[in-house]
């Protein structure tokens, strides 16, 4: 039996060369842009400030400047491979530089709106309302742009950007039905070479992009898919301009462990950190000289010969006077509470692991068949056992210097619109010591007629509020670093060499949902909460009292005013360098002090002490 068909426990780092490897793992992603580039393109719609042309281009420069960011670079231009009219293609010899692209490629492909009105357009015949079926020969360019490769490790795309939804709309009668037939022919050889195509629609104002004319039959849509498409690709382009800047790191393998799970059934996890703290790098110290780095040696001295001592030094403990020795691997043999560091005690109900046992980040689990076969097998047995039954593992995880018990939890995958959110696995969660548990000590009377209880109407409208704010399907990887991504911002400016100044706004994602807040359902739901709290006349209590906290910063504006004016009467610095100050009354030393906005708390003498100190004598 197969305990995992859909392969979805397999480690990116088991066997590379194998046929699983290949087959399952892209090493390379080769994508074609292809934008439609009539006349309607390229107009500027009333209240748009640009065209769908730069609009396509504005995407396709984002996504070579994240290459920047997440990979380890001169090109040249040609018409196309197939010296056909009515394609021009960018970069087409070094199109394996596109990778790794450079400042000055993204430089001058932001420009390309501009080159293509003043050269490529005429040079290169793209002609607008000509017969000559554009789309097949664009689709045809692409195939071959995407030859290279075999299908079983590259993922091959073409993403189609046009506002167009009928493309053969000036052409009728046979011509037209010729021209439609030959080009869902091309694009199914295409398809039947796994190179995908996906089309990025942009609607003009006041209309909306139908995709029955054409499209939908070239990317094989119906039923719910065709309904859902439009929305899908608005997310899908606005996605591409606010691309998350971020670097690829390889996936790495903190820890490999073995799991007992009953006598002599082990398995092979791997253990992988999905949150660690940031801190400070070790200081590392160099040779003056030749800048190596400086190797610290510890050598032990007998205190009655001087000699130097080779074997390591030995421990003892004095037992009833008499000298116990012990050896530094006897003693490590004494701390090991376990030699197995991970072993299966039991399985609980998932509502007995509160939230407050979880005191740290967990770590991943995964399984591995690298040095013990079959352990994925029973990792998936155990793994969709535990969330059928709702159980968790109770597990020990041992070692000498922090023995503690850990709640192995399954986690199931999560995707939406077809993007793994997270992957499948088992988190392992530390779980504390009964010291670490602190017991809140309830600080009210114990008599139940003077503590508040909340009443049912009031319970049910902070349920109603909850459910409003509930974040659907949350996982931490939604939100970006908004320091991190400024960072990666200003490392793109850079490299581009643009001005810092020009550096993008980033959007915090931490910050509050304003938008979100201000929707009719989530208003009304906490209406609703605090006028089952604090009355129906809360909003006037609340008026009430930001007026009457108005009028009292009104009386202390008026009274700091007052305070400038009677200290502009004296000439304090004169006052300080005579000595003078002392012959002042306290209401006009506490003047000087309310203009300048100091404390005029205190004895006399403090109060001339402050003057003095601000007056800098």
């Amino acid at each position: 039996m197969d305990y995992d068909p859909d392969n979805l426990f397999r480690d990116d780092e088991e066997d590379p060369e194998g046929e699983f490897f290949q087959e399952r793992e892209s090493s390379k992603e080769f994508v074609v842009y292809l934008i439609d580039a009539r006349p309607e393109m390229l107009a500027q719609d009333a209240g748009k400030s640009e065209s769908h042309f730069h609009a396509a281009n504005r995407c396709i420069t984002e996504s070579l400047k994240t290459l920047i960011i997440n990979r380890d670079y001169d090109e040249k231009e040609k018409k196309n491979m197939q010296d056909l009219d009515s394609v021009y293609v960018f970069n087409v010899p070094e199109r394996e530089e596109l990778d790794r692209p450079t400042a000055r490629l993204i430089k001058e492909f932001s420009h390309i709106e501009e080159k293509f009105l003043t050269k490529i357009g005429s040079r290169n015949g793209i002609i607008p309302m000509t017969r000559e079926n554009s789309l097949y020969n664009a689709i045809w360019v692409s195939q071959g742009l995407l030859r290279r490769g075999s299908s079983k490790n590259v993922d091959k795309r073409i993403l189609l950007f046009t506002n167009e939804d009928d493309p053969f709309r000036h052409v009728d009668g046979a011509t037209k039905s010729d021209m439609i037939r030959t080009t869902l022919q091309r694009a199914k050889d295409v398809q039947d070479l796994s190179i995908s195509i996906e089309l990025f629609p942009m609607c003009r104002p006041g209309t909306e992009f139908n995709t029955y004319k054409f499209y939908a039959e070239l990317l094989g849509l119906e039923g719910e898919e065709l309904s859902e498409f439009l929305p899908l690709a608005a997310e899908k382009i606005e996605d591409m301009v606010d691309q998350l800047k971020k670097r690829i790191f390889k996936k790495r393998v903190i820890r490999r462990m073995a799991f007992l799970i009953h006598d002599d059934m082990w398995i092979e996890l791997n253990s992988y950190a999905l949150i660690r703290p940031t801190s400070p790098g070790v200081i590392t110290w160099l040779d003056s000289v030749s800048n190596t780095q400086l190797k610290s040696e510890r050598s032990f001295i007998c205190a009655d010969t001087g000699t130097l001592l080779q074997e390591p030094m030995e421990r003892f403990h004095l037992h009833k006077n008499e000298i116990v020795r012990f050896s530094l691997e006897e003693l490590s043999e004494v701390k090991r509470i376990s030699s197995v560091p991970l072993f299966l005690l039991g399985f609980k109900p998932t509502d007995c692991l509160k939230d407050y046992h979880n005191l740290k980040p967990s770590t991943f689990l995964y399984p591995s068949d690298e040095e013990i076969d079959g352990s994925t097998c029973i990792f998936v047995a155990l793994y969709r056992a535990m969330l059928k039954y709702q159980r968790f593992a109770l597990a020990f995880f041992g070692s000498s210097t922090h023995p503690q018990l850990v709640a192995l939890v399954a986690q199931d995958d999560m995707i939406r619109n077809g993007v793994q959110l997270e992957p499948p696995g088992m988190h392992m969660i530390y779980l504390p010591y009964c010291n670490d548990i602190r017991s809140i000590e309830e600080l009210q009377n114990h008599d139940s007629d003077t503590i508040p209880r909340a009443t049912d109407d009031q319970i049910e409208k902070a349920m109603a509020v909850m459910k409003k704010l509930d974040l659907k399907e949350f996982s931490i990887s939604q939100f970006a670093n908004p320091a991190l991504q400024r960072h990666y911002a200003l490392l793109q400016v850079l490299a581009l060499g643009d001005d810092v100044d020009e550096l993008p706004e980033i959007n915090d994602e931490t910050l509050p949902d304003e938008e979100g807040m201000r929707r009719p359902g989530v208003v009304n739901a906490l209406e609703g909460f605090k006028a089952a709290v604090y009355g129906e006349n809360h909003d006037a209590e609340e008026a009430a009292l930001e007026a009457t906290k108005s009028g009292g910063e009104a009386s202390k504006k008026r009274k700091a005013e007052t305070a400038v004016k009677e200290a502009a009467n004296y000439n304090w610095d004169d006052l300080a360098e005579s000595g003078k100050l002392k012959d002042l009354t306290m209401p006009e030393l506490k003047n000087y002090l309310a203009a300048h906005n100091l404390p005029v708390t205190g004895k006399k003498d403090a109060l001339i002490s402050r003057i003095l100190t601000h007056l800098g004598k």
